[in-house]
């Protein structure tokens, strides 16, 4: 068994002194790590460093999804040497990941991104304006701990973020190309539980059944997405955290709106047999609960939630469209979502035009 364990937390080790007591009483020698935001190509070799300093043979997180995708780059370091840009897709070498990570326990402190349960971690690089991925079905947590109870203290912003992100991330995999009878199973699942549970979560953070619900639309939408892919709106909230400084859910939520709204006209347009169009139906109906609701009802139901959330626009980071709405900044953002990986999910092949309204209707 590994006694030398690397904790990564949030900015705040203090929250979870009860779990450093107990590490400390079965005999484990505990490096703690703290973090704060989303974690960067540098702060993941600094993490990684540490880690190697104090010898440690197994990995534990317990914090947000960007605190667990820290732990996971970490956990798959200590096992496969070198430095992040080593394996880094996009701007570094790229190399294969060949040794499964060092043990590595996950336990997410907020409901979201579903990290507990992906095979990659997110890294931003602030010197290429991006965000890249470590990518293995070798970066699998070894135990994933879910419990509703752990996301009772996040506060209501973070709360509505996260969630956001996580009925996105249930969403966009129900109706990606690649959907398939196992993501969907998690998708309907996470989608009917996420829907009745967001804003009962932001009205009442104490209400338990509202906080398993969210739980499980996170863990469900983490699974979802593992099993098929995402689509548009993450494919151009991707890009657009790497050049603003940004709440990732939060920009999710902004998009999502006016992707589901191109994308059902794109298809209606030039693809009126994609399996898709009935696929967004369905999300209607288990988004409103209403038998008879359509594609245009899952529409209008995320831009009510949107608005009732004060989801802001991309504007407020600092995006700038240009005059016209034609801008540097646009076909920049524009040309990085094109090539996302997210983007190959999406139902239907936006062109850049297209991906240019989805980005002035969320600004």
């Amino acid at each position: 068994m590994a006694t030398r364990v690397f904790l990564c937390t949030g900015s705040d080790p203090g929250r979870h002194r009860s779990l450093l007591e107990s590490m400390a009483e079965v005999g484990l020698s505990v490096q703690t790590y703290s973090a704060s935001g989303e974690p960067t190509i540098d702060v993941a070799r600094a993490a990684t460093e540490a880690a190697r300093e104090h010898r440690s043979a197994a990995v534990v997180a317990i914090g947000g999804g960007s605190i667990l995708d820290l732990a996971k780059a970490v956990a798959m370091l200590l096992a496969n040497g070198g430095d992040p840009m080593d394996y880094i897709e996009v701007i570094g070498r790229g190399a294969p990941i060949a040794r499964r990570s060092v043990p590595l326990v996950l336990t997410p402190t907020t409901a979201g991104s579903g990290s507990e349960v992906t095979s990659n971690a997110v890294l931003g690089s602030p010197e290429h304006r991006v965000k890249v991925s470590l990518r293995s079905p070798l970066m699998l947590a070894h135990l994933a701990v879910v419990d509703p109870l752990l996301t009772l203290s996040a506060p209501p912003a973070t709360s509505a973020a996260s969630g956001l992100d996580a009925l996105t991330q249930c969403l966009e995999p129900y109706v990606s190309r690649m959907a398939n009878p196992v993501s969907d199973a998690f998708a309907t699942q996470g989608l009917r539980r996420g829907a009745r549970s967001l804003l009962p979560v932001l009205a009442d953070g104490s209400d338990v059944s509202a906080r398993e619900g969210m739980a499980l639309c996170s863990l469900m939408g983490g699974l979802a997405l593992s099993n098929a892919k995402l689509g548009a709106a993450h494919g151009i909230a991707g890009p657009f955290g790497g050049m603003f400084d940004s709440p990732h859910g939060a920009v999710c939520a902004a998009l999502l709106g006016p992707v589901m709204d191109v994308n059902i006209r794109a298809m209606r347009e030039r693809d009126a047999g994609n399996p898709a169009l009935a696929r967004y139906d369905e999300v209607a109906r288990l988004l409103t609960d209403d038998p008879a609701a359509t594609a245009e009802d899952a529409v209008r139901w995320v831009r009510s939630l949107v608005a009732q959330l004060k989801v802001p626009g991309l504007a407020t980071y600092g995006f700038q469209p240009g005059p016209g709405g034609d801008g540097p900044e646009l076909h920049d953002l524009v040309a990085r979502s094109l090539r996302s990986s997210s983007m190959k999910g999406n139902p239907v092949t936006l062109t850049e035009g297209e991906v240019a309204e989805v980005v002035r209707a969320a600004a």
